[in-house]
């Protein structure tokens, strides 16, 4: 695999020597959402519907028991004690989250879609290249094949960029993963009229716009590669950069020694945890009531399960219903950042988490769902409502949506904030400060770094 560090960072600076502008691209993107028809409205189920819960199965899913079903979780410790219980998407199946790069006038350009979900806010996101199930490019629900889907199943042929099985949200997902993967192409593709090519410069340019980059989209971009370089050539890329502390935090971290501190803690967890998960029936959810609508709390929870129907022109299927699970309020996620000894770093959380791949990764400083960020009260949260309220350090603010194939309207607060160098200093495990370096290291392997976190990376901007 050739080394692409320099036309990742040309592209990166490059918002004017591409094939539309940013704001021909922001034009286009409304223009699909005018000509988009989406109906959704909440609805109920019986036994006769094709979603519906299962007395047998004791979970919701469909007639044909494919894509995906919701179950019982608890979170239990070693002595069977209930620490957390809720509703969970149990789809183990892995699919395809995509990009195609291409060289166009010399600069890479990423080939992304604009796609629309059913539980999308507004409606149509500029999603990855692919971004389907196994059910859905192997035909199981009777929709065509998804474009560009020769390139993956062909990926031996190109030269693959990144490709790694990374997690989705474990607070809503059960060990839920998806293949992370971008190629490079050298021949000529057919655009297709949802398609449209931008470079690195625009989509961060573009992600600072609210809930316009989707999710698997960000996920994808955060596994980019900038390490993989010749020691002599480092110093020509430093141009590229505005902050040299982030150049730094990339070309000059000592990145071993970081991740030889961030596994102790991340594996001392994984060693030392006695909580475990276990799937239960969904009427056995203590504080869950499961009914004909989905499935609600007795309490003020962030989240519930709700039947729609749903109704989309521009999709594989037209007309369907499915359960969707709806928040109630915003989550916030923040990264902070320092600049220490020159060198930019980042500080972030080992995480357990209910549904993790493998009981916890590494996650933001803050991780909250909506009632988390009405009562915590800790240092890093008093750092973080100070910051706000002053306005300061705030490098970068954005409302961004979850996956609309299975989130309802789900949205995030996401910061990444710049504190003084010993404002965090005495934090301790399960956080540490770790450079950019590091953490990009870290994505190369899978089931290392959460999906809210790879998703704040994503915005980092040079």
């Amino acid at each position: 695999m050739k080394n692409r560090t320099l036309e990742f960072l040309q592209s990166w600076t490059n918002t004017e020597k591409t094939l539309n502008s940013t704001q021909e691209i922001i034009s286009w993107m409304s223009n699909q959402q005018e000509k988009t028809h989406i109906k959704i409205s909440a609805t109920t189920s019986d036994q006769n519907s094709f979603w519906y819960y299962n007395e047998a199965k004791e979970a919701i899913l469909n007639r044909a028991e494919s894509f995906f079903s919701i179950q019982g979780a608890q979170l239990i410790d070693s002595n069977s004690k209930v620490l957390k219980e809720q509703p969970i998407i149990n789809q183990s199946e892995v699919g395809y989250l995509g990009i195609i790069v291409k060289k166009i006038n010399g600069i890479l350009h990423f080939l992304l879609q604009a796609k629309i979900e059913p539980g999308n806010l507004n409606g149509v996101q500029l999603s990855p290249t692919i971004q389907a199930t196994r059910s859905n490019f192997s035909g199981a629900h009777g929709g065509k094949q998804p474009a560009y889907l020769d390139y993956f199943m062909n990926e031996e042929k190109y030269d693959i960029l990144y490709d790694q099985l990374q997690s989705e949200q474990a607070g809503r997902f059960l060990k839920k993963r998806n293949r992370n993967i971008i190629l490079f192409v050298e021949e000529k593709i057919d655009l297709l009229p949802n398609f449209c090519w931008v470079t690195l410069g625009q989509i961060k340019e573009l992600l600072k716009i609210d809930n316009l980059i989707n999710m698997d989209t960000r996920t994808v971009l955060s596994g980019i590669f900038l390490n993989d370089y010749l020691i002599e050539d480092r110093e020509k890329f430093s141009n590229f950069f505005e902050d040299t502390s982030l150049f730094n935090s990339i070309f000059y971290s000592d990145v071993q020694s970081e991740l030889t501190k961030a596994y102790q803690i991340l594996n001392n967890i994984k060693m030392f945890s006695d909580n475990t998960t276990r799937v239960i029936p969904l009427q056995k959810l203590e504080h869950w009531i499961t009914d004909e609508t989905g499935v609600k709390p007795d309490f003020r929870a962030d989240f519930q399960v709700q039947y729609y129907d749903i109704e989309i022109e521009g999709r594989e299927v037209a007309t369907w219903t499915q359960p969707l699970f709806k928040a109630e309020g915003k989550a916030t996620f923040v990264l902070f950042s320092r600049i220490y000894k020159g060198v930019r770093q980042y500080l972030v959380k080992a995480q357990p988490e209910i549904g993790s791949f493998d009981i916890a990764e590494f996650g933001p400083s803050i991780q909250w769902e909506a009632s988390e960020r009405k009562i915590a009260s800790d240092v890093l949260s008093k750092v973080f409502r100070k910051h706000v309220t002053e306005n300061r350090g705030i490098l970068n603010q954005v409302v961004l949506s979850e996956e609309g194939g299975r989130f309802y309207h789900e949205q995030n607060y996401n910061f990444i904030i710049e504190v003084d160098p010993d404002e965090l200093s005495t934090v301790r495990s399960p956080y540490v400060w770790l450079s950019f370096g590091a953490l990009s290291s870290m994505i190369q392997k899978n089931n290392q770094v959460n999906i809210q976190l790879r998703n704040l990376i994503a915005l980092i901007n040079l």
